[in-house]
């Protein structure tokens, strides 16, 4: 264990070395567009934004770990700026999204950052919480520049400009535990086994776990993983000596797969539940699937992409006919959340005739019940928040549009209103 704390030590080493080379040679870019002049309807704007155009970043994954996500996340955001595009754009101006594939690779997203920060006004996307977290010194000391980021760790909280739509890793894996306390019979006295991803994403949901656990009277059996780690074998035989009568893992879709199709391959039939970031339907397609579907829940900042919405049905609809024959899935959702909620704080801040960074931003702090048309409600006036604590648990069912099925609608579970992140 010792030295994979000294691996983590050495990433978190290695990133703000990038950090401070990167800030180093862009010093001199920094300095210019950021004057705040008054552009077209007497709005003033800063980087970013000219009487023309807004222009907007997407730090993605569509090479790595999270590449599934990755792609339908981007693949919505470019749908919503199309959309509002056609509809006339925000404040007289037609928004413009860059998108840099990082691979889930830190010196790559770090880079890619560097590059878009003196050409854009913020980043509705931006996946990867030791990245946001590798930046997030820099963003609020001087860059400004809104992020709202699909990643959910609480080490991003309390940053005015970089803002978690939904809970916290640790408030999902609390409602999570809940779950299966709950409603699949895990009691007191029981082990509890828990896979996580090395880093900010998994070790901030094992905090979670583990105050769960405490309240619930649970033993937390740990594994650690590395997101380079797919097969999960040594770990499904750990827990399974170790007696746990249910899992958590917060890692990515491979690894989940793994877990319960190597889980089901050798008699370990529990429930096994995920963070939202741990499924992809496409998995369902794999020899895993039949077992996902008998022995796997997720928790989720929202419905669903297949919710009974009015915003999720004309979504799916919007979608399949923008990009044919691509799979429906929960990063869509994600996506399709974050630039809606960006483009509600363009329009505020250009009705406050401020679209300069720290306009925007204080125009998001106005949004205190954003709909995003998924069953929760958002608060983003508080920055050291996530805009929600409510989970909803979906089991895998290829059966269903978007192979995802409700099984528990939006809860906050006793444990996570006590908790403070």
């Amino acid at each position: 264990m010792n030295h994979r704390r000294q691996a983590v030590r050495g990433l978190a080493a290695a990133l703000a070395a990038l950090v401070a080379l990167t800030t180093a040679g862009c010093s001199s870019k920094a300095k210019t567009g950021d004057g705040k002049q008054t552009g077209a309807g007497g709005v003033k704007t800063g980087k970013g934004v000219s009487d023309k155009t807004i222009a907007l970043g997407a730090l993605t994954d569509m090479t790595g770990v999270y590449a599934t996500l990755g792609k339908s996340v981007t693949q919505a955001q470019q749908l919503y700026v199309k959309q509002v595009n056609a509809a006339g754009g925000i404040c007289g101006r037609q928004l413009e999204l860059t998108v840099r594939d990082h691979g889930y690779d830190p010196q790559k997203a770090l880079a890619a950052y560097t590059e878009l920060e003196p050409e854009v006004v913020g980043y509705p996307q931006f996946i990867g919480s030791p990245f946001v977290a590798a930046v997030k010194q820099r963003v609020d000391a001087r860059d400004k520049g809104l992020v709202l980021p699909q990643a959910w760790s609480a080490s991003l909280l309390g940053s005015p400009y970089i803002r978690v739509l939904g809970s916290t890793y640790d408030v999902e894996t609390i409602n999570a535990v809940d779950f299966l306390v709950t409603e699949k019979g895990l009691k007191a006295g029981d082990k509890l086994g828990h896979v996580y991803f090395e880093g900010d994403y998994g070790e901030n949901a094992l905090k979670g776990s583990k105050y769960a656990a405490e309240k619930a009277g649970l033993t937390v059996v740990e594994q650690k993983i590395k997101p380079t780690d797919n097969d999960m074998s040594a770990q499904v035989a750990a827990l399974k000596q170790a007696g746990v009568k249910a899992v958590v893992i917060s890692a990515g879709p491979r690894q989940a797969a793994s877990l319960v199709g190597v889980a089901a391959a050798t008699g370990l039939r529990i429930p096994v539940v995920g963070n939202n970031s741990a499924f992809a339907p496409q998995l369902l397609g794999t020899q895993a699937g039949p077992a996902l579907e008998k022995m796997y829940w997720f928790a989720s900042p929202s419905l669903p992409v297949g919710a009974d919405t009015p915003v999720a049905k004309k979504l799916v609809t919007d979608y399949k006919a923008a990009y044919p024959g691509e799979a429906l899935d929960n990063g869509i959702v994600a996506g399709w959340t974050a630039a809606s909620v960006f483009g509600e704080a363009l329009k505020k801040a250009c009705a406050d005739k401020d679209l300069t960074r720290e306009g925007v931003g204080k125009a998001l702090l106005t949004l205190t019940a954003h709909d995003a048309g998924f069953g929760m409600t958002h608060d983003l006036g508080d920055p050291k928040a996530p805009s929600s604590r409510e989970s909803v648990i979906v089991q895998p069912d290829k059966s269903v549009p978007g192979g995802m099925r409700t099984v528990r609608q939006p809860f906050v579970s006793d444990a996570a209103k006590s908790y403070t992140p």
